[in-house]
């Protein structure tokens, strides 16, 4: 795990976007005990496709019109025990980090994993996003 000193701005790119940090397993089961509405869950990490395309795609896609219900993230490689609690409500995919998923009324309904991301502009995963969001999200 990194000190928290510097994962602190990764963290902040987020939550200063109005993005909900959730930092242990119940938090984590709290917010997906509701399953009304749509919900984007943001795997978070330190790695350089998150800073260098994530987290920037995620601040393009919430500029959109339609955006989710609740948005929320999970820091994987810190916050072990709620990023595994996020993971389990995540079939049918293997662990990634970065990565973003979509729920609508509790079923994952899209996902973008980290080789969706890697190599990849933050403008294109943004745009991916988006057609999610007006996909399940009106």
């Amino acid at each position: 795990m990194y000190p928290n000193v510097l994962v602190i701005p990764m963290r902040e790119d987020l939550t200063r976007l109005g993005v909900t940090e959730l930092r242990t397993a119940e938090e984590v089961d709290e917010v997906f005990s509701d399953k009304k509405g749509t919900h984007l869950l943001i795997i978070n990490s330190v790695c350089g496709c998150a800073a260098g395309n994530a987290r920037p795609a995620v601040k393009i896609a919430l500029e959109h019109q339609i955006i989710p219900e609740k948005i929320t993230t999970v820091f994987a490689g810190q916050d072990q025990d709620a990023t595994a609690q996020a993971r389990s409500y995540i079939e049918g995919y293997p662990p990634s980090s970065p990565s973003m998923a979509l729920f609508k009324n509790g079923q994952l309904v899209e996902m973008i994993q980290r080789h969706q991301i890697e190599g990849r502009t933050p403008e294109e995963i943004a745009y991916d996003l988006t057609l999610a969001f007006d996909k399940h999200c009106q």
